[in-house]
């Protein structure tokens, strides 16, 4: 088997260990370059790996799955091998193996945790692709050509791993797992090992569920379907419409899309949210309320905060609910998570029902037109556009934002 054309590292704050890594890296594979993902160190990792004699990427804290994502991008063509920053061993026996994916098996367990973390991801990987997996958070891995078409860009954070096997299982990938002698730094039974390993569970969760790439090219979980878990029935059924076009949809974009395509999740959302907005309210201007305001925000979802901050001003005005758009905006302004159309249609929904209620008569129509020319805008121009070449919406637009 071939040396990898490039071997990824995500570090940060690994100043201590990194050079020992990138020597040794370079040492078990001569012809490939040694890429370090700096995410947002605060030490001097990148100062070392550079003098280690890797290629290093300077980022702000966005996770291990996003570091190795934008590291692949910036990789050559070709097989690829995944290193954590503090690993003792020799990874070539990973490039020998004959699979698409081969992951480093510990010849000795070690770690402080009870192992929580740890089963639980290899649930994940069995249920969502029949897999199961001796070491599904081994960081130490070989990607073939193939496997690295399928598998990136990366689930975000520690849960780029258990999605990277469940989606070369499911693309039917060959797999196996390489038992070697290797050590790293071990996470104890203390306060910021508890931490750690909370942060590995909850996004190997996230990352066996729906997944969304953004206008970066992160591959990002899409957490909006939670907003209907509210007592709200009708917001709940809105968010499921939603959560079926953010898993089946297709290409189509915009009404004249999805109509010209026929049976499509964009129809079903055309038809079922005003359907449940004149359910839920038994007015007309219910209807149109709801599947107007959720088809706006859903155009406003196109960057990180931008359809949370429309809601946000939106819910001042109708009184809608504040507490969940209150939570979810730091994590969706940071791009650790995505609303999706679950998420935007269900707060559009909210909106809409609220607005039901606070508005009467004629205010009421004339937001309903408001609506109706912001959506016929939308569909003859990007909203996005307008709003980056507006300096004043340009600049609430960005507050937050990561460059």
């Amino acid at each position: 088997m071939a040396d990898p054309a490039a071997v990824l590292v995500a570090a940060r704050d690994e100043g201590a260990t990194i050079a020992a890594t990138v020597e040794a890296l370079r040492e078990q594979f001569p012809a490939a370059e040694v890429i370090v993902a700096d995410d947002g160190s605060r030490d001097a990792t990148a100062r070392e790996a550079e003098r280690a004699g890797a290629r290093v990427l300077m980022l702000p804290r966005r996770g291990k799955g996003q570091a190795l994502s934008l590291a692949e991008v910036a990789a050559p063509p070709g097989a690829i091998v995944l290193a954590d920053a503090d690993l003792v061993g020799d990874l070539r026996p990973l490039a020998e193996a004959g699979s698409d994916l081969a992951v480093a098996a510990f010849e000795e367990s070690r770690g402080g945790g009870f192992g929580i973390a740890k089963r639980a991801a290899r649930d994940l990987i069995r249920l969502r692709s029949g897999f199961t997996a001796r070491e599904p958070l081994s960081g130490q891995r070989r990607l073939s050509e193939d496997a690295r078409e399928r598998c990136f860009p990366l689930a975000s954070g520690f849960g780029c791993e258990v999605r990277m096997t469940i989606d070369a299982a499911r693309a039917g990938l060959s797999i196996e797992e390489v038992e070697l002698p290797l050590r790293h730094s071990e996470t104890r039974r203390d306060v910021r090992g508890y931490v750690h390993r909370g942060r590995q569970l909850l996004d190997a969760l996230l990352a066996a569920g729906p997944l969304a790439v953004n206008h970066r090219g992160l591959r990002l979980p899409l957490v909006g379907w939670a907003l209907g878990l509210r007592a709200n029935p009708a917001v709940t059924a809105v968010a499921a419409i939603g959560l079926a076009d953010d898993v089946w949809s297709g290409p189509e974009r915009g009404f004249k899309g999805h109509l010209g395509a026929g049976n499509t999740t964009g129809v079903l959302k055309l038809v079922g949210i005003p359907l449940v907005g004149l359910l839920a309210t038994r007015k007309l201007s219910g209807a149109l309320l709801v599947g107007l305001a959720a088809n706006f925000l859903n155009q406003l979802d196109t960057k990180p905060g931008r359809a949370l901050k429309a809601y946000l001003a939106g819910a001042v005005v109708t009184g809608a609910p504040l507490g969940s758009a209150v939570l979810l905006l730091p994590y969706d302004l940071r791009e650790k998570v995505m609303l999706g159309d679950a998420g935007s249609n269900a707060l559009g929904a909210m909106l809409g029902l609220s607005s039901v209620s606070r508005l009467t008569g004629s205010s009421r129509w004339l937001a309903i037109g408001a609506l109706a020319g912001m959506t016929l805008l939308g569909e003859r121009r990007s909203l996005g556009e307008l709003i980056e070449r507006t300096p004043v919406l340009r600049t609430i637009d960005s507050l937050g934002r990561e460059p």
